[in-house]
């Protein structure tokens, strides 16, 4: 395709034929080798070691939801990256936070936005939240094969519903089957500590500052229990990253955002380590 291309200066016909609204379509007609789940790997002795990402939490409030990730990417038992970042927006209503094989993670999260931009551009809509999840799924689906040589990907996927005017939140396995979770969530493997905090902490009515520092608290209680997941560094000034998605779009807080929540989590920890407790019925 690609000779072709430069002996004739022109487009090949593929790219100039109508199709499907799937990129992933087109890319399985005319460039299958291209896409992750087609690779084959070189023959390995015993487990194979690449870089992990690990947490992953978000959490709903009444006008949005919260997405955010710790920044350390382990490789057994070792720190393969301190600032790894692990939270990207899908669209302008939407976004993946990744947890497993970084690699991998990152390529999937580059194509599931070409994707919905591809859709976009061929239908003139954007897809229904419902329909991004389903995308994802997909996907996932597709590297079932990695998966099964120890190279998952296991992502979340957090975006705001124009239709329904909510936040919402949507969890995968490796299989590509989708839950669609309701208040919170959390994966990677601080996620069943994250889990706890978020269970004692979360309510309904949050606002959106407090769902913010929720879900920082959340990573803080993994960082403290979980040695794959990374709390704030206060030292290499390196925090969590936190995202918002409201129905005025996807939104990154910025270092200094980020760092003001971190260090006053910080701050309570020294007189309370354990955190905050849940108020008593």
């Amino acid at each position: 395709m690609e000779a072709n291309t430069r002996s004739t200066g022109r487009l090949p016909a593929a790219f100039l034929t109508p199709g499907s609204s799937s990129f992933m379509e087109f890319l399985s007609a005319h460039a299958p080798e291209t896409l992750p789940g087609n690779r084959s790997l070189p023959p390995v002795q015993g487990a194979l070691d690449a870089p992990h990402g690990t947490t992953i939490i978000a959490a709903t409030f009444p006008g949005g939801v919260v997405l955010a990730g710790d920044r350390r990417a382990t490789m057994g038992n070792m720190i393969a990256q301190r600032d790894i970042e692990k939270v990207f927006p899908a669209d302008e209503y939407s976004a993946v936070g990744i947890a497993g094989t970084a690699g991998l993670a990152v390529e999937m999260v580059k194509l599931f936005q070409l994707e919905l931009e591809h859709f976009e551009k061929v239908e003139g809509t954007q897809l229904s939240l419902e329909g991004k999840a389903n995308r994802l799924s997909t996907m996932i689906r597709g590297n079932l094969a990695m998966a099964m040589q120890g190279l998952a990907v296991v992502p979340l996927f957090a975006g705001y519903d124009v239709d329904r005017e909510k936040g919402r939140i949507f969890s995968y396995d490796v299989t590509g089957g989708r839950s669609e979770e309701v208040g919170y969530a959390a994966t990677g493997s601080g996620s069943i500590f994250a889990r706890g905090s978020l269970k004692k902490l979360y309510r309904e009515d949050l606002t959106e500052q407090q769902a913010l520092t929720l879900v920082v608290q959340a990573l803080y209680d993994a960082a403290d229990d979980d040695s794959a997941t990374g709390g704030p560094d206060m030292a290499r000034r390196i925090y969590p990253i936190v995202t918002v998605i409201t129905d005025e779009g996807f939104r990154k807080l910025s270092d200094a955002e980020s760092s003001e929540i971190a260090r006053s989590i910080v701050e309570h920890r020294m007189e309370q380590p354990d955190g905050p407790r849940a108020a008593l019925l």
